[in-house]
């Protein structure tokens, strides 16, 4: 075999200079992220932007090349994970399949998945079925995949090997398992929504921003994932230079909270924020008023108890949702021997149950706030009294 030969097998047509290759890797494997975050997770599954012709075929382009997904496929498990989340018909969650399966094996769940017709009719409508999508993009997935192989060896030799099979991992590692393993079990939380998600990180940089995975699930419709000054989505930023070039048109982005001072009596403005915002509510509810209340039992109850107070905290978050059912009952028994604490959780439960009445109209929803604000006003309870005081101001404000 001539030398010129074994060079091409070795380094490829670039004969591979790593600052090309590094380079390389870092295009290929980010435009995979962009496509699958942009693409099929916010536009194509959410409907939260809407992308120019060319900028659309280009990603579902490259998510065949790259991926070997077929876009409606994704998109109805990516619709059934959030419309079933965190319970057994989850495609996907750690706290049924437990960590280590999701993290490590998080691929087989979506192929497992994918291969149930009853979920791709139920949960894969208006998604693209165009031509090339029946005649090349669906019957023949594996066909991108194998091109790319192509690609990289042709440009890279044995080295371009390495890449692609980097490249076929990336997805599934930072998708599959990072993102639906990780962000439903590790990491900080903005808003008390009824699953387990979390952000990974304030700053989306890696995985296109699904580091903030619990902003999303508070705010699945939104195109922008980033939701406290602190946070960055580096996918809104592509998304806004797109649209900068009016190669993109976002269709929802979630509203800001705003509080309106001198407001007497709860107004229609107040429900819709209360709806918009519930988790966000939620949130500045348990941290605002259940906390509070909950330090001032533990100081009572002395310093054995303050060990517990950390545990206590995380049990409340969420009523004990996720703890077997004789812890559940011993933290029911310790809150009911505390009417202080009981009484700021009863309020909890019946704003919770006041928000989840979506057939109920905006009428008997501000009727009912206002019920609900005037008995926590005359309770007592200064924190709990601060807290209705400010609800009913509340607002949206545009993003």
């Amino acid at each position: 075999m001539s030398q010129s030969v074994l060079d091409f097998l070795a380094a490829g047509l670039t004969g591979s200079p790593w600052p090309l290759v590094l380079g390389w890797f870092l295009l290929v494997t980010q435009l995979t992220i962009f496509a699958v975050t942009l693409y099929l997770h916010r536009s194509a599954t959410h409907r939260a932007v809407d992308f120019h012709p060319v900028i659309s075929h280009f990603f579902r382009f490259w998510t065949w090349l790259t991926t070997a997904m077929v876009t409606r496929e994704w998109v109805a498990i990516h619709r059934k994970h959030h419309a079933r989340c965190e319970t057994d018909e989850d495609p996907h969650s750690p706290q049924v399949y437990g960590i280590g399966r999701v993290l490590f094996h998080g691929v087989e769940l979506y192929q497992q998945a994918r291969k149930d017709p009853e979920i791709v009719a139920q949960f894969g409508a208006g998604v693209v079925d165009d031509r090339i999508e029946r005649a090349l993009y669906s019957p023949y997935p594996w066909l991108g995949p194998t091109l790319m192989a192509v690609i990289d060896i042709l440009l890279f030799g044995a080295v371009g090997l390495a890449i692609w099979a980097i490249q076929m991992l990336w997805i599934p590692v930072m998708a599959a398992g990072v993102v639906n393993g990780l962000g439903h079990w590790w990491g900080y939380r903005n808003f008390e929504t009824p699953d387990r998600s979390t952000n990974l990180s304030p700053w989306g940089l890696v995985i296109g921003g699904e580091e903030l995975h619990n902003n999303h699930h508070a705010f699945p419709s939104s195109a922008r994932f980033s939701m406290r000054r602190h946070e960055f989505d580096i996918g809104w930023q592509v998304i806004r230079l797109l649209q900068a070039l009016r190669l993109a048109k976002v269709l929802r982005v979630a509203p800001s909270l705003a509080e309106r001072p001198n407001i007497s009596v709860p107004d229609a403005e107040t429900v819709r924020a209360l709806v918009a915002h519930r988790f966000a509510i939620a949130t500045q509810y348990f941290r605002t008023v259940i906390v509070p209340v909950l330090k001032d039992e533990m100081a009572r109850a002395g310093d054995s108890a303050q060990r517990l107070r950390g545990r206590l905290r995380r049990a409340l978050m969420n009523d004990g949702r996720w703890l077997d059912e004789s812890t559940r009952q011993r933290l029911q028994d310790w809150v009911a021997e505390r009417p202080l604490l009981a009484t700021v959780i009863e309020y909890r439960r019946r704003l919770h149950e006041l928000t989840e009445r979506s057939g109920r109209n905006t009428a008997a929803m501000r009727e009912a706030l206002a019920e609900w604000c005037a008995e926590a006003e005359r309770s007592g309870i200064a924190v709990l009294q601060q807290f209705a005081q400010r609800l009913r101001g509340i607002s949206l404000q545009p993003a």
